[in-house]
């Protein structure tokens, strides 16, 4: 990097400092893919004249390494690397591609139109997308929060993945032809290519594979004294590689807390309405505006001990009585199974009725 940088006229200072700066846009202006990102700051490290300190605190009170510059005895620049952040617990980072590339200009042309002012459907109607995903670009802050983690399935080198994660670790630069010798005279019967992409897709350092939305959504929505064991552990492990799923998790708990009716949840609504609000979650911020939309009615099921479950109840056994019956019987058979609440043995021409 020093070669490349500056001319023969500069000092070595120069273009330090150079290096530190070009460096540190990159990782500003969210120019390296996330499974880079390391890479980078351990570079930055290795610049003379740079200190790191890695007892350092971001804004959030997360913890955080900085890497600073120092430049005539005072800190010119400081970049915080979030620790937290270990895709090794949750599953191996977005894969770039084509994909993902496209994700972000659109996103970036979405939020270049809602700039100058345009409109929703103008800014759908002028990339030629559909109005939900113009939707959805806009919510979200950051093009990275659209680039969707990848979906493995279980392959033949699974069963290998200790052996391999021991030797990577003892020897980082360990050719794959001697990996391959090794876990087939352990039983490997898959080829080569599959064990390089296996490698190269960052599966070996992973603990695990990464867990799906739908499937995270439905260990959030679950009360934790229902969960078993390993999904607590996977839960939780979820929860600390993430400070937006901290957060989430603690306002889906407290939401959860408000669901028995009771007194004063109203006014513990409206605090975590506001507690919600100031969390950068888009989509919570939508479930928000739902809970405007009919507030009064959101209190009164917070708050009352009576509800219309029973009334609803009814109508859903009225309507699969009628949908069991449709074009079988008339009014007065339909009238009776409703009333006696069992069904009735009805005769027909051919015999019992096949529904009873």
């Amino acid at each position: 990097m020093y070669a490349n940088i500056g001319d023969l006229h500069n000092s070595e200072e120069d273009r330090r400092n150079r290096a530190y700066r070009l460096l540190g846009s990159l990782l500003a202006q969210n120019l390296v893919p996330p499974a880079q990102e390391a890479a980078v700051y351990r570079a930055l490290a290795k610049i003379p004249g740079v200190t790191v300190n890695p007892g350092t605190v971001d804004v959030e009170g997360r913890p955080s390494v900085a890497v600073a510059r120092v430049e005539d005895g005072w800190v010119s620049h400081e970049l915080l690397l979030d620790r937290s952040l270990r895709w090794d617990k949750t599953g191996p980072p977005p894969k770039e591609g084509v994909r993902s590339s496209t994700t972000r200009e659109r996103w970036q042309q979405v939020h270049a139109l809602l700039d100058q002012g345009v409109g929703l459907l103008e800014c759908a109607r002028r990339p030629g997308l559909a109005l939900n995903t113009v939707k959805r670009y806009a919510r979200v802050s950051q093009p990275e929060r659209l680039v969707r983690v990848p979906k493995y399935r279980p392959t033949l080198v699974d069963p290998f993945r200790d052996h391999l994660r021991r030797r990577r670790a003892e020897d980082p630069a360990v050719p794959v032809q001697h990996l391959l010798a090794e876990i087939k005279e352990l039983g490997y019967t898959g080829s080569q290519n599959l064990l390089y992409r296996y490698i190269n897709q960052g599966r070996v350092e992973c603990d695990r594979p990464a867990i799906s939305p739908k499937r995270l959504a439905g260990l959030l929505l679950t009360e934790p004294g229902k969960l078993a064991s390993h999904h607590g552990e996977r839960l939780d492990a979820a929860i600390a590689a993430c400070h937006e799923m901290a957060m989430l998790a603690g306002l889906v708990r407290d939401f959860a807390a408000l669901l028995e009716p009771q007194e004063g949840n109203d006014e513990r609504l409206t605090a975590w309405i506001d507690q919600a609000r100031q969390v950068d979650l888009p989509h919570l911020h939508a479930f928000t505006r739902g809970l405007d939309y009919d507030q009064a009615a959101v209190n009164a099921a917070l708050t009352l001990s009576y509800h219309n479950g029973g009334p609803e109840g009814v109508t859903t056994r009225t309507k699969m009585i009628k949908r069991q019956m449709y074009g079988r019987a008339g009014f007065t058979l339909l009238r009776h199974r409703i009333l006696l609440g069992q069904p009735l043995s009805v005769t027909t021409e051919s015999g019992p009725d096949p529904l009873e």
